[in-house]
């Protein structure tokens, strides 16, 4: 059999090498094993084409039998695979990356309050976050994590050494990087089926309302008093709900302001900015490192509860954390006729 074996592949090669096609290579191989069949059964077991053939009558149709229920075998397969529904035909990379999606927020899927439809919400949804440090780094991480679809965010600091104690998305070899480019590369490490929109520039008056009209929710994590009232300005004028955090010391403090929904804007609560000296920056009072992670990751949490309508936001009310005595507390807020951004009507 070993001369057979080496004619049909020769007789393979060849046809290959020719450019016949298969179903042809695979007749010229069948017609071999027909002509050393008919030698072993026309000739005596002496004759010198029986020794050449090699094996006998039964040797050689139990090799066709085994060949014959193999291609049968195979045909009867690819006939079942012909009849089955184009809805369980193997997937495209598409479906298979929506299939990894839906695993991936699997947790989410089940909470009878979220959902399918809310994950697909969060999909769909658009959020711009001002400064990726102390507050935007929890904030960002977790609003990635959860699937938000577009995550914009606009600062324009770099990484410093004094920012690593807090600021978490951030790492010691992006040290001298743009705060935006850091926080992208941290983003779509952890999840591939976002896009990060990266502002590496100051947010000014000029460009805010243009901005802010790009997304559905704004999330304000700036330390300045000046950015604030100009971030509520914008906010107000493009009727996008506000969620803003901040910090001091052991303290922070959180609120959705959304004056369309009939709450108070920012500066209905704080009509005038704090006194020089009144409230030290991070840098001169300083900050205790994992406060901003519990504010910041409080944000995400209501911002996926803005975005999908779930639950009891924080639209009116303001919540307020003290880390060193371990308390929280909600105060409700209203809205003042007189507010010179909002004007106190719903």
């Amino acid at each position: 059999m070993l001369l057979f074996l080496c004619l049909a592949a020769g007789l393979w090669l060849l046809g290959r090498m020719l450019g016949a096609p298969r179903s042809a290579r695979w007749i010229m191989i069948a017609l071999l094993y027909v002509a050393i069949l008919a030698i072993t059964i026309a000739f005596p077991d002496t004759h010198p084409l029986q020794s050449l053939a090699g094996g006998t009558t039964a040797e050689w149709l139990v090799l066709g039998g085994l060949v014959a229920a193999v291609w049968a075998y195979s045909m009867g397969l690819r006939q079942l695979k012909s009849r089955v529904r184009p809805e369980n035909q193997p997937q495209n990379d598409a479906a298979r990356s929506s299939e990894t999606e839906i695993e991936r927020y699997a947790r989410h899927i089940v909470l009878r309050e979220l959902g399918g439809q809310g994950q697909k919400r969060l999909k769909e949804a658009r959020i711009l976050v001002i400064g990726a440090g102390g507050l935007g780094s929890p904030a960002l991480m977790y609003l990635a994590a959860a699937g938000v679809g577009t995550i914009g965010v606009i600062d324009d600091d770099i990484v410093t050494n004094s920012n690593l104690q807090r600021q978490v998305i951030h790492t010691d070899d992006r040290i001298g990087m743009p705060k935006v480019f850091s926080a992208q590369m941290a983003m779509e490490a952890q999840n591939p089926f976002i896009t990060v929109k990266p502002y590496n520039r100051k947010l000014t008056a000029e460009i805010a309302e243009e901005l802010f009209a790009e997304y559905d929710l704004i999330l304000d994590g700036t330390d300045g008093t000046d950015s604030r009232y100009a971030i509520n300005a914008a906010a107000v004028a493009t009727g996008t709900p506000l969620i803003s955090g901040a910090l001091s010391q052991w303290e922070g403090q959180i609120s959705t302001f959304a004056p369309r929904d009939g709450a108070p804007c920012y500066q209905c609560v704080f009509p005038e900015p704090n006194a020089p000296g009144l409230a030290p920056s991070c840098a001169e009072g300083g900050v205790l490192g994992p406060l901003p992670g519990v504010i910041g990751t409080m944000m995400a949490v209501e911002a996926i509860k803005e975005l999908t309508g779930t639950g009891e936001g924080l639209k009116g009310r303001m919540m307020i954390y003290d880390a060193l005595f371990a308390e929280a507390r909600v105060i409700k807020l209203k809205r003042r006729p007189e507010c010179s951004i909002c004007g106190g009507s719903a």
